[in-house]
């Protein structure tokens, strides 16, 4: 919770104006000291929580060995025989005894401390050091009041071990201190530069931070990364600068490797959860929130992206049903209610707005199918899939030669050998087919359908405008124009119900023999008074004549 306010703490001094930019070095400062409590807390909290019931049972065996009566140095002896068979418990065991019987001497927690950190245990390293310096420190302070004996050099050993411990955290400022205490001859130089490195590199992440300067926020962040062996703390803000730089790949990483340390770390599921969020993985968006929202319910950014992501997919999903049930109004009407829920999330617009031009074109609002797939290229430039949207309005809209030259622009754009490039220069070739057929007789056009219209659509169409049509439901003096109107309905119907004659006529092939190619009039095979009773399930009409429709 602490790391958390602190960070919290932060991106809200990030919002102060300008002019109070002089408080961010005390602020900084402040943050770092607080830094260094966070991690001790929350660390020596997971290793009790965390000690496997094996590893206690180990333990609880070896304070039952025999030591009884045995003297520190004797205990401290075992300890590096038990460290020497590799036994590492049992030596901290042997250790902690020793500082039961000589709680004053910092060479019982000088000995833990290497092991702990040896194990990579570091926060209940630091502690067993920060032991032994105080206790080192009070031995050299009576030794110069001439009260008893004491040894510098292990002051000075003591503490720069400290220093470089709180480098390997990320405390990089305490670690600096620490340095400074120790008289400059008897200071590592190498040690004091990492320290001093560290430090200027933080402040000037937390700095940019603040002025909202992101970019130099995460290369300070990376830089600073590299130094220390545990950046926990140090995740958690640069994935927070990446996410408003956009770099939403680098977010999920950054706080990935956080969340294998701190599983349930609420804001690093919440920025995971946000960056998959915006590449349009709405499932992994709510796994994170979800996985948030069980340790707090009531955590608000948590809860507000779990909230706005089922919002989104619940408008896109009433689309798309309405889309595949033919509902073109109220298919657009959701599309467009979808796309201003989040104006910002560009992936997802990006598909909602191909989807609604489809819609439109579907729906006959050619001029506004058009106009969004112009305004589609104009935002994602001259891309593959928004030209292909274009071209596909354009064409459904019977600009023929505008589809047939922004599928070219597509194709050229393309990779080589690519699927892309395939796609696209099927869709030139289906083009240059439509503009051909669009001079003659355009079957797709007879009954009212676009080039892409499903069977079911195709024949709705046809038993529409059959039954109009129909010689026997006009007057007489329109029968002459209903009949070749009907003749015109029933050979579209029979080439475009019948998915091999369908194919050649969209290839630009002869559908029927001596056509004279491109599905040019003339060629209906089928008388259509017998081909409509047949659609109709009529019996009758055969030879010229017709049974009559009521």
């Amino acid at each position: 919770l602490l790391i958390v306010a602190r960070h919290l703490l932060i991106i809200v001094l990030s919002r102060v104006q300008p002019s109070n930019l002089p408080i961010a070095p005390m602020a900084l400062s402040s943050l770092s000291s607080l830094s260094l409590w966070c991690w001790t807390l929350v660390l020596l909290s997971s290793t009790a929580n965390g000690q496997p019931a094996q590893a206690q049972q180990q333990q609880q065996q070896q304070q039952q060995q025999p030591t009884e009566g045995w003297s520190a140095g004797k205990l401290r002896s075992a300890a590096e025989e038990a460290q020497s068979a590799g036994n590492t418990a049992q030596a901290l065991q042997f250790l902690q005894q020793a500082a039961t019987l000589e709680p004053s001497n910092p060479v019982n927690y000088y000995r833990r401390f290497k092991l702990r950190h040896r194990k990579r245990d570091y926060v209940a390293a630091l502690d067993d050091i920060r032991q032994a310096v105080e206790l080192a420190a009070q031995a050299q302070a009576g030794a110069q009041a001439g009260a008893i004996a004491s040894n510098d050099k292990h002051v000075t050993d003591y503490r720069t071990q400290k220093a470089k411990l709180l480098v390997q955290l990320g405390q990089c400022q305490q670690a600096v201190a620490e340095h400074e205490l120790l008289p400059n001859d008897a200071r590592d130089e190498t040690a004091y530069q990492t320290a001093q490195t560290c430090q200027a590199t933080l402040q000037q992440a937390e700095r940019a931070f603040f002025q909202k300067d992101y970019r130099t926020a995460a290369r300070a962040y990376g830089s600073a990364l590299q130094l220390v062996e545990v950046g926990s703390d140090l995740l958690l803000p640069k994935a927070q600068a990446l996410l408003e730089l956009g770099d939403f790949y680098g977010t999920v990483s950054d706080t990935g490797k956080l969340l294998k340390m701190h599983p349930q770390h609420l804001e690093a599921l919440y920025l995971r959860g946000t960056a998959y969020y915006k590449l349009g993985e709405h499932e992994q968006a709510i796994l994170h929130f979800r996985e948030a929202l069980k340790s707090d319910p009531e955590h608000k950014q948590n809860k507000e992206g779990h909230k706005l992501v089922k919002k989104l997919d619940k408008a896109h999903k009433k689309a798309q049903e309405a889309m595949n049930s033919g509902n073109w109004d109220v298919a657009i009407e959701q599309y467009q209610k979808a796309r201003k829920l989040d104006p910002t999330h560009q992936v997802f617009n990006r598909k909602i707005s191909l989807e609604l031009i489809q819609a439109l074109s579907k729906s006959g609002d050619h001029k506004q199918a058009l106009l969004e797939a112009e305004g589609y290229v104009e935002l994602s430039g001259e891309s593959i899939e928004s030209l292909f949207a274009l071209g596909d309005a354009q064409q459904a809209a019977e600009q023929y030669q505008q589809a047939v030259n922004t599928f070219k622009k597509a194709y050229e754009a393309a990779p080589e050998n690519s699927e892309q490039e395939r796609q696209a220069k099927q869709k030139v070739q289906e083009a240059q087919v439509a503009l051909k057929q669009s001079k003659e007789k355009n079957y797709y056009k007879i009954l009212g359908v676009s080039r892409q219209a499903t069977a079911k659509e195709i024949k709705s169409a046809y038993r529409k405008l059959a039954l109009q049509w129909h010689p026997d439901k006009v007057s007489e003096d329109d029968k002459e124009e209903a009949k070749t109107k009907f003749q015109d309905i029933g050979e579209a119907y029979e080439v475009l119900s019948d998915d091999e004659l369908r194919g050649k006529y969209d290839r630009g092939e002869e559908v029927f023999e001596n056509q004279g190619g491109g599905g040019g009039g003339g060629g209906h095979h089928t008388n259509p008074f017998q081909f409509f009773n047949q659609q109709f399930h009529h019996q009758g009409g055969g030879g010229g004549g017709h049974q009559r429709v009521h």
